[in-house]
């Protein structure tokens, strides 16, 4: 009678041990890492963006996804060392936003996909073999297209009389530089204008680069979306109204913040639109197979009020064709 009591305890504790069939096993929360050059608070429109997006593809924060998110805060020496913590959390994609975090991610990983929320070019920039076949792990949107920077400098042209030197606001360092600088050159010849770059590569040389473009006799102003000038949005925007100079920027974020006059795609729904990127791949997609999508719609949008206050009369034909007017 023992033997038999002490075989069906065996028998039991074995079957304990395996699973049953019909049991549920508890799903994995995918995870997404995201990294931003910006602060939380610059941030904010952006990433909130993109959780919208996220939302209505039916994802639900802390039930069928998770965020785990890193800011530099505007110090892009940190990039690499934030980039690698997502790295170690085995996140299942990173999103990332503008080229510096691109090239920071891709230097520690080659087997997480990671997807550009904006970006300049990022063939020229060696993050993708080509725009329709990424090729590795790297995809997403830039904000990069034909024609941009000439249609900008062109916009200009309508609100400045006898428009000759535009000082163009940028950071040598950062990834975006070159593409952009380069776009913009092939315009200016084009156009018969003269460039002249003022550097801004760390917080403290904005003041001195107003200061040469006063010396330079700049007619206007054109800011290259960079994280070092992104971080520093109210100041310039407030620098190039105290010197009366109009300013074309790279996205309405600094219009909206007392810029003159941007012409862009939406970053904001751009990042919004970056969820569909991780959605496919959290799916099974590989990030190779996600053409890089660029915008195929760009925004005017025209600040009144800044424009009265640097004694600018801007054209009404211009206005009509403004997306959005900010009186």
């Amino acid at each position: 009678m023992n033997r038999k009591i002490i075989i069906c305890l065996l028998t039991a504790a074995l079957l304990s041990t395996v699973p049953f069939v019909g049991a549920q096993q508890p799903k994995t929360v995918p995870r997404i890492g995201y990294l931003s050059v910006l602060s939380p608070s610059s941030d904010s429109s952006r990433i909130e963006a993109f959780r919208q997006g996220m939302r209505e593809l039916g994802y639900v924060e802390g039930q069928s996804m998770a965020i785990d998110s890193r800011y530099a805060e505007g110090k892009l020496e940190r990039l690499p060392d934030l980039a690698g913590e997502l790295v170690r959390l085995k996140v299942d994609v990173i999103v990332v936003g503008g080229s510096t975090a691109t090239r920071a991610t891709k230097n520690v990983t080659k087997l997480i996909p990671v997807v550009m929320a904006h970006g300049s070019d990022p063939v020229e920039l060696g993050f993708v073999a080509s725009l329709a076949r990424p090729g590795e792990n790297i995809t997403g949107l830039t904000h990069l297209a034909p024609e941009l920077g000439g249609k900008r400098l062109e916009l200009l042209k309508e609100i400045t009389a006898q428009l000759a030197r535009v000082a163009v606001l940028t950071d040598p360092g950062t990834q975006g530089h070159g593409p952009q600088i380069k776009e913009l050159e092939v315009a200016a010849r084009a156009l018969g204008l003269q460039l002249r770059p003022a550097e801004v590569r760390k917080p403290n040389d904005l003041e001195s680069a107003f200061s040469a473009m006063t010396r330079g006799r700049a007619d206007a102003l054109i800011g290259l979306q960079q994280p070092t000038l992104d971080r520093l949005r109210a100041r310039i925007v407030d620098l190039a109204a105290k010197n009366r100079l109009p300013a074309m920027y790279s996205n309405s974020e600094y219009v909206e913040a007392g810029g003159l006059m941007s012409y862009a795609a939406d970053i904001v729904a751009m990042f919004r639109r970056a969820a569909t990127y991780v959605d496919k791949i959290l799916k099974g997609t590989k990030p190779a197979d996600i053409p890089v999508e660029q915008p195929t719609k760009f925004e005017l949008v025209i600040n009144l009020k800044t424009a009265k206050q640097i004694g600018l009369t801007i054209p009404p034909n211009l206005l009509a064709r403004a997306d959005k007017v900010i009186k």
